[in-house]
Parts: structure tokens; C-alpha cells; sequence
């Protein structure tokens, strides 16, 4: 465990944050995701609110990962081939009226689950464009040699955000209402929006080339995924923990309610407490800077995610589920961040939107399959049991791979 705290005190932790675009960027992902947390808790709330069903949270966690299945990897031949920072911004428009739309149909009462099913497709198609074309825009803004600290950043305002907005969401529901949070939500985009503009890029450097027709970029990015076993291996960690662990985040309103038995300010402190977890371990990786056994130390954070998820799937008592959700929270961004720098970091540039999109076809196309297999599984044998279950299969599917790509350990 001492490898996954050890600080280099030769890097800078927050060298990142040194560049002008990436401080642009970072300051207006803090305001707006935290934004989208918000957006994401009122809309787990609300849709059990509608439906009362375990299933309809499965079947809405699903509608906003599908699409990365179907367009996630056309979202990375977009990356490559057109400007970063324009698909960015095409997309905080669409998600900032997106939120305003389901802001309105919850205030004039007449939403039904079924608006929120679409509104949560058209999102999670949004996303399909605009994950690829992120991820592979940090290394425009910092360079290869400070992608892991940029990386963990992110991450850091990701969770750090995961953390904020349930816990105001909970306590703006019960005194505003649900709207709100999708009316601040879709305010909060305007701060992305206006980072973005800001940063200023070298054209000659950064400008994509289009010396193949797209169908043929298409099929030399599936080509190259296949041919490389350190990539799709580390892409087969991900799927596992996609695939089984992360739908526990979408049942966590029906697991505050029904085994915890407490309210919407319960939940929005569950959440919050995963989202603090997964906030200290992207900090961890900031205070730790680039240093090797990455190898390791994904292996270790996917173990710690697995172990905590099953021990939280047994929990009837809300302190121990918050003290095991907060190490759920930090195993699955470590282990997720560590997959994301080593997959960077091994690819060459020309090819790393189509890697990424690759990356984003399978963590949210897994969790995509994984909410509905969930779902179903909650529903005809209960809550509990589909989370036990899924976490069981994370642990042993995270040690089989580390025993069959042992050799990865050492990278």
C-alpha cells in the first residue's frame, strides 16, 4: 500500500495546473461538474420517485451508457480527425439544454419516466462524442510528461464534484425541489463553456490529419486495439469492473431507501461519500506524481474496489456502508486512472482519440449491459443479492486477469 501513497517530492503536484488552457479547462470542469452531479442524483430521485422500480434506475443508468456502444467509437475517429476543443464545446451546448429541457418538464409536472429515458440517451450520446475527444485532449494542453498529473486532476474535479453535488443536491431537493438541480445544472455548463472559448492551442501543432477516409481510420483503430495485448488487456480490467461493479451507483437511491431507510438527504450524502473516496484517491495520485508500478497499483486498486463493493452489498448498517463506499469510490477512480495514463502513455498520438473511444466503448458499454443485467437481477431476486453477485464476479474476473497478464504487474 505504500507504493500507492508514495509522494515524488522532485514532481509537482500540480504542475498541470502551470499551463494557462489546462487551468482554463480545470476551473470551469469544477463549476460544471459539479452541476452534473447534482443533475445525476436529483435524476436517481426522481426516477424512483416516478416509478418506484429498482429496474427503472437500471433501465435510465443503461439509456445514458448505450449509446457509447453504438457511437463511441465513431466519437473517436471524430477526435482524431477534427478539432478537440470544438466537439467539446458542440457538447456543453447540447448537455446544457438538455438539463434545461428536463428542468422544465419537472416543473411543469408533466415528466414521466419515459422523458427522462430519452433525455438520459440523448445525454449519454452526447458524452459518446465528447469523452474520446477529452480524454485525448489533455495531452494538447500538457504534454506526455505531465498526462498522469493532469489525468488525476481531472479526476480530483470529477469526484471532488461527485462529492459537493449529491450532498447539495439532497438538501436542495427537500427545501427547492427536484428542478432546481437540473436548472443549476444547466447554468453550471456556462462555465465550461467559457473556459473553453478562453484556450488558446497551437494550430500547427495540434491540427489533425485527414490522410484516410474515415471507414479506413475506423478499421486501423480496431486493428490496432486487437494487435496490442498490453491495450486490450488493460481495456479487459475496465470492462470487468464496468461490466459488474460501477451499476451499483445507479441502485443507490433504492439502497438508501429500502435497506438504509433513509431519505433523500441520506442518499445524497451516500453518494457523496463515494464521491469523497474517489476524490482521495485521485488526490493520491496528484500528491504522488508519475512514479513507476503503475502495473501494481492498478492491480491493487481494482482488488480494494472489488473487496469493498461486496463487504457494501452485505451492509445493513448506514455507517459501515459509508465507511465501504468511500473505499468503493477511491478503488474504482484509482484503478480507472491508472488504466486511462497507461493506455495514453502506450499508444502513438495519431492513433490515441480512436484508443480512447475504445476506452470509452468499453467502460460505459460494459456499464451499459451491466445496469440492465443488474437491474433484472435486483428485480426478480432482489437488490442485495444482484450486488453481491456482481461484486463476487468483479473480484475473481480482476484476479484471473492478473494471473493470465502477470507480466503487466511490472509496467
Amino acid at each position: 500500500m505504500a507504493v500507492l501513497y508514495y509522494s515524488v517530492i522532485s514532481a509537482k503536484p500540480f504542475s498541470s495546473l502551470s499551463y494557462r488552457n489546462f487551468r482554463l479547462y480545470w476551473f470551469g470542469q469544477v463549476i460544471s461538474l459539479t452541476g452534473t452531479w447534482m443533475h445525476s442524483a436529483a435524476q436517481g430521485w426522481l426516477v424512483l420517485k416516478l416509478t418506484d422500480s429498482p429496474f427503472y434506475l437500471g433501465l435510465v443508468g443503461g439509456a445514458s451508457t448505450l449509446p457509447s456502444v453504438v457511437f463511441a467509437l465513431a466519437g473517436g475517429v471524430a477526435a482524431d480527425r477534427l478539432s478537440k476543443k470544438n466537439i467539446l464545446l458542440a457538447s456543453q451546448y447540447v448537455l446544457m439544454f438538455l438539463a434545461l429541457a428536463l428542468a422544465l418538464l419537472v416543473m411543469a409536472d408533466a415528466v414521466s419516466v419515459w422523458h427522462v429515458i430519452v433525455i438520459a440517451f440523448l445525454v449519454g450520446t452526447t458524452r459518446a462524442f465528447d469523452i474520446p475527444a477529452r480524454q485525448s485532449f489533455f495531452i494538447e494542453m500538457v504534454g506526455k510528461e505531465n498526462l498522469l498529473n493532469a489525468i488525476a486532476l481531472n479526476s480530483a474535479a470529477f469526484n471532488g464534484s461527485r462529492f459537493i453535488g449529491p450532498s447539495i443536491a439532497g438538501f436542495i431537493m427537500g427545501s427547492l425541489g427536484i428542478a432546481a438541480c437540473f436548472f443549476i445544472n444547466s447554468f453550471s455548463f456556462l462555465a465550461a463553456i467559457i473556459g473553453l472559448m478562453l484556450i488558446r492551442l497551437d494550430v500547427s501543432a495540434g491540427s489533425p490529419a485527414k490522410r484516410k477516409s474515415m471507414k479506413e481510420e475506423f478499421k486501423e483503430g480496431i486493428k490496432y486495439v486487437f494487435s496490442e495485448p498490453d491495450v486490450y488487456s488493460l481495456l479487459m480490467f475496465i470492462g470487468i469492473i464496468g461490466l459488474f461493479g460501477l451499476p451499483y451507483i445507479s441502485f443507490l437511491p433504492a439502497y438508501a431507501r429500502d435497506i438504509l431507510d433513509t431519505g433523500a438527504a441520506g442518499y445524497g450524502f451516500l453518494m457523496g461519500t463515494a464521491g469523497a473516496g474517489a476524490f482521495g484517491g485521485a488526490m493520491s495520485l496528484v500528491l504522488r506524481g508519475d512514479a513507476a508500478n503503475k502495473g501494481l497499483s492498478l492491480a491493487v486498486s481494482g482488488i480494494v474496489f472489488s473487496i469493498s463493493l461486496l463487504i457494501f452489498s452485505f451492509s445493513g448498517s448506514a455507517l459501515l456502508s459509508y465507511i465501504t463506499v468511500f473505499f468503493v469510490g477511491w478503488g474504482a477512480v484509482s484503478h480507472i486512472a491508472f488504466a486511462n495514463s497507461m493506455l495514453q502513455l502506450a499508444v502513438p498520438d495519431r492513433l490515441r482519440g480512436r484508443v480512447m473511444s475504445s476506452f470509452t466503448l468499453v467502460f460505459l458499454g460494459t456499464a451499459t449491459l451491466g445496469n440492465f443485467a443488474i437491474g433484472s437481477l435486483a428485480h426478480y431476486l432482489g437488490m442485495r443479492q444482484a450486488l453481491e453477485a456482481g461484486a463476487a464476479i468483479c473480484l475473481a474476473g480482476t484476479l484471473i486477469l492478473l494471473w493470465k497478464r502477470s507480466e503487466l504487474l511490472k509496467k
